[in-house]
């Protein structure tokens, strides 16, 4: 792959050139895969899951296809079905003849296809009568099922499937896919909670069906060395130190970093130093302010109240607690207790737990949560 103008990436996979660590997780992901064990992966939003998945599938032994679908855009098995359909129209070669198969029979479902104005890349509709999604998404399976080689598909957002209108759409695909032999999957999700039901609930299809793995921040070491290799590669001097403090702002959250790597890579000069990084830092929070007064509309006062309390705290282990709720005047544990869910579902705070076990509650916006603190 030909080097790129700008090597901290922000969206997409552009190789492991530019991809940071996470030797571990891709080596527990591709021996699951390997030795037959399907996995679920969970991580927070914008922690670096898909570009995992994009590096795994790339690195595949071969004899493995890897085929990926993002299937949070879809609310019922039928957009399901378009999004598993494009997938593989989009990864398996028609040259050969059991690729030709595969394609001929997603063909003769008349699909309409459009190609994505932003990446180029085809998309398809399939026209299909309620309740036919169902035995054609069997079908496509089935014809994987007899591919030469083996299948790996990663579903991303997979917690979605609990919002189609569809009764047991969980228990549906876990009744085909435990039928699979050649085809293994890759379950990710960054709605943790969603997740846990569907995997960890004794109750549901899915319990103990696959094999788990949770990722959190890539290792500090391991990133400051990364970051100082690119710039350094391309003639900018910049020193630990200020590595450190770049990904300290961002909360070593992948995402944040890469993005204020790319601001900062983008307007450098010889030298990197700190003065830099802080104006890169501040035009990025300027830049975001239209977005976090938007947050403030889309929420109720008791909501926005909450919302910027733990974004102060960057950490709160004890929402209902007495002096967390005295120290920002939030009303009552039922009132908090409401808003927490709220958020929740609106997806602007998560909650995680520590080393030691112990819970606590985040903003998911890194930007926002320094926004906050500096007012």
């Amino acid at each position: 792959m030909a080097a790129i103008s700008n090597p901290f990436i922000t969206t997409g996979y552009q190789g492991s050139e530019y991809f940071c660590d996470r030797t571990e997780e891709t080596m527990t992901l591709k021996r699951n895969l390997v030795n037959g064990q399907s996995t679920t992966l969970v991580a927070i939003r914008r922690i670096g899951k898909t570009g995992l998945i994009r590096h795994l599938l790339a690195q595949l032994p071969a004899g493995h296809t890897g085929i990926y679908l993002d299937i949070l855009p879809t609310e019922s098995l039928r957009e399901f079905l378009n999004a598993l359909a494009t997938a593989v129209f989009s990864t398996i070669p028609e040259q050969s003849k059991p690729g030709k198969l595969i394609l001929d029979f997603i063909k003769s479902l008349r699909p309409v296809i459009v190609f994505d104005p932003l990446t180029g890349f085809p998309q398809l509709t399939v026209d299909v009568r309620p309740g036919e999604a169902e035995r054609h998404i069997r079908s496509v399976l089935g014809c994987l099922e007899a591919y030469p080689e083996k299948v790996i598909i990663a579903i991303d957002e997979f917690q979605q499937i609990m919002n189609y209108p569809e009764k047991n759409t969980d228990a549906f695909l876990r009744s085909l896919i435990q039928s699979l032999r050649n085809v293994r999957f890759i379950f990710s999700g960054s709605q943790q909670h969603l997740m846990m039901q569907l995997f960890a609930d004794p109750s549901r299809p899915f319990y103990q069906s696959t094999g788990f793995l949770k990722i959190d921040k890539i290792d500090a070491d391991e990133y400051v060395a990364f970051i100082r290799h690119h710039f350094q590669h391309r003639g900018h001097k910049i020193e630990d130190e200020t590595i450190r403090a770049m990904m300290e702002w961002a909360d070593l959250h992948t995402y944040y970093v890469q993005l204020l790597c790319n601001r900062v890579f983008a307007s450098a000069g010889k030298n990197v130093d700190d003065e830099l990084w802080k104006q890169q830092a501040a035009r990025l929070l300027r830049e975001q302010e239209i977005v976090f007064f938007k947050y403030r509309d889309l929420l109720t006062k008791q909501q926005w109240a909450l919302l910027k309390a733990i974004a102060h705290e960057g950490k709160v282990f004890y929402p209902t607690s007495k002096d967390f709720i005295s120290k920002y005047d939030l009303g009552s544990p039922a009132t908090v207790l409401r808003s927490l869910q709220a958020l929740q579902q609106k997806e602007m705070i998560y909650s995680d737990y520590i080393k030691e076990g112990q819970m606590f509650y985040s903003v998911y916006d890194v930007l926002f949560r320094r926004w906050m603190q500096g007012k």
